[in-house]
């Protein structure tokens, strides 16, 4: 019936259920969506292609690109909770302004012309606090991001903390490698194949992990009890060198342990991407995940994680 804070009556059903809007519906997202019971899901893609395959895992497709601001005028109050999952754009030094992502920018500005959602959860990367020296790393540790490919994720948590003093309820996850053996490219498989060498274990790194299905926890709960403004390190326990990782890995699959070389020998043989990851060395505490989103995680560790033993 009509009354006096809803002259028009009851909403209709649709629009009383909880709407999460998906920005970025990859593996991860696919993943969220598959947890969902009683929620209305929506998922933003510039491919008219995958609107049929959203559509038969019950995900309404909306389509638009973040690289196209006109195109994301629709979303605005379309999401009670947003889930933005899409990396920023790949840019070079000589582009202008490379260390800004327009993609964030452009998705705030489309939610502002309307109610804001809900909540919005981020997925940043852990690649913001830079090289540590192999030190563990708390969210209270300000960001020393030294790659393009960071410093635009670091624009990108700036750009959603300004949005929350406007009443956003952003929490922002800060996420290591991602692996699974049902994702694509999610295993250290092909790498060992290719014979791609590791740094002897003098000049090694720390590498984090989470694992796809965890991560997808992670981000449910982020969206549903994550606190506004906060920042989670989203990790599992392994916190392995990334020599006895790929040696792990290669045992695991019975294949040759890659070769270890010195830096100064990878300087010269490996590409400048792979070079940044053996660049960084950190070990992520993940206290407030676990207090904070309650998270227990089903592969607490990589081993576990790549074997298939979650916890039961």
């Amino acid at each position: 019936m009509p009354s006096n804070q809803n002259p028009l009556g009851a909403r209709p059903a649709r629009f009383r259920r909880q709407r999460l809007l998906i920005i970025g519906c990859g593996d991860v997202g696919q993943r969220v969506a598959k947890a969902q019971r009683g929620v209305r899901l929506l998922a933003l893609t510039s491919s008219p292609e995958r609107c049929a395959e959203l559509r038969a895992q019950g995900i309404t497709p909306l389509l638009g690109n973040l690289d196209e601001p006109r195109s994301l005028r629709r979303l605005a109050g379309l999401g009670t909770r947003v889930l933005h999952l899409a990396p920023p754009p790949a840019a070079s030094e000589e582009t202008p302004r490379w260390w800004l992502d327009p993609r964030t920018t452009a998705l705030v500005q489309a939610l502002r012309r309307r109610a804001l959602p809900q909540a919005l959860v981020y997925a940043s990367t852990s690649g913001v606090y830079g090289d540590c020296g192999g030190a563990w790393v708390d969210e209270s540790r300000p960001p020393a991001a030294h790659t393009g490919r960071a410093m635009r994720r670091v624009n990108a948590e700036r750009t959603l903390r300004f949005a929350g003093r406007q009443g956003l309820r952003a929490s922002i996850l800060r996420i290591p490698g991602i692996y699974a053996p049902d994702r694509v490219g999610g295993t250290p498989r092909a790498r060992l194949l290719r014979g791609t060498p590791v740094l002897r274990r003098e000049d090694d790194v720390y590498t984090n992990h989470i694992h796809a299905d965890d991560l997808a926890r992670a981000c449910q709960a982020a969206l549903w009890r994550g606190s506004a403004q906060r920042v989670y390190n989203v990790a599992d326990a392994s916190a392995m060198h990334m020599g006895d990782y790929f040696d792990f890995a290669a045992d695991l699959y019975g294949l040759p342990r890659p070769p270890r070389v010195s830096r100064s020998q990878a300087q010269g043989e490996l590409p400048l991407t792979l070079l940044s990851f053996m660049g960084e060395s950190r070990r992520l505490r993940t206290t407030r995940m676990a207090r904070e989103l309650r998270i227990a995680l089903r592969y607490p560790t990589v081993a576990q994680g790549l074997q298939g033993q979650p916890v039961r």
